[in-house]
């Protein structure tokens, strides 16, 4: 027996979320995956949003991104912020567990099929220095090196930064995430040559409003990018 068979043994593969023995690493068992919000199918093309219908290369937007202007030209997400999604999101947001990047970069893979990314620089929303230092690590760019290592693109993790702290968005209107947001997400300028032109991909791990995604689009663009798109780990929709 092998070291890496002998550790199977001792350490066989768990789900995700309940812990239960599966058949690969870094995977979900049977009832999990079941239970997890993955989205597929017809979805808004800014922010991937489930919508009903949809016929072969028609494109349509959700009554949220009808309602208000995207700075991005496509946008979409893995799974719904719902149940075994949200909990995925929080055990890899607070829960320190980087065990799920490289399965959570593969959906992330995986919700972005029929895009194109050919050239693409693929950057992260970027948390302010005192949230990361008491968190000790940015969600968003793992997320954005693991998709980068699925599909075979770049990643810049420190292509934006932000200059001002903001208080925390839960609990907040959009309108106030919005204000709140502006101009609080700018370019390093040490990448300015690096963006110029270039198709952007931006990565956080939810979207509800957009607005902490719109700063950071917006930010690119007024430094020189080319087309901005966004993917996100989860999509939070409205309660019915």
């Amino acid at each position: 027996m092998n070291i890496q068979t002998a550790l199977r043994v001792l350490y066989p593969p768990r789900c995700l979320t309940c812990g239960e023995i599966v058949d690969s690493d870094q995977g979900l068992c049977g009832p999990c995956w079941r239970e997890t919000p993955f989205i597929t199918g017809f979805t808004c093309d800014l922010c991937g949003l489930p919508l009903p219908g949809g016929g072969p290369g028609e494109i349509a937007h959700c009554d949220e991104c009808l309602s208000r202007a995207r700075p991005w030209v496509q946008g979409r997400a893995a799974m719904l912020y719902d149940g075994n999604g949200r909990r995925l999101v929080l055990a890899l947001k607070h829960g320190d567990r980087q065990d799920m990047v490289a399965p959570c970069g593969h959906w992330l893979a995986q919700g972005l099929r029929g895009l194109d990314l050919s050239g693409v620089l693929i950057a992260p929303v970027p948390l302010h220095r005192w949230r990361l230092i008491r968190r000790r690590y940015n969600q968003s760019a793992l997320l954005a090196r693991a998709l980068a290592a699925e599909i075979g693109a770049e990643c810049c993790p420190d292509l934006l930064w932000r200059p001002r702290a903001t208080r925390a968005l839960e609990g907040l209107g959009a309108e106030a995430r919005f204000a709140m947001l502006d101009s609080a997400i700018v370019l390093a300028e040490r990448n300015r040559a690096r963006i110029s032109g270039r198709k952007v991909l931006l990565v956080d791990d939810v979207m509800t409003t957009g607005a902490t995604l719109a700063a950071a689009s917006r930010a690119c663009l007024e430094a020189g990018a080319g087309p901005v798109s966004v993917v996100t780990l989860a999509r939070a929709a409205k309660a019915a």
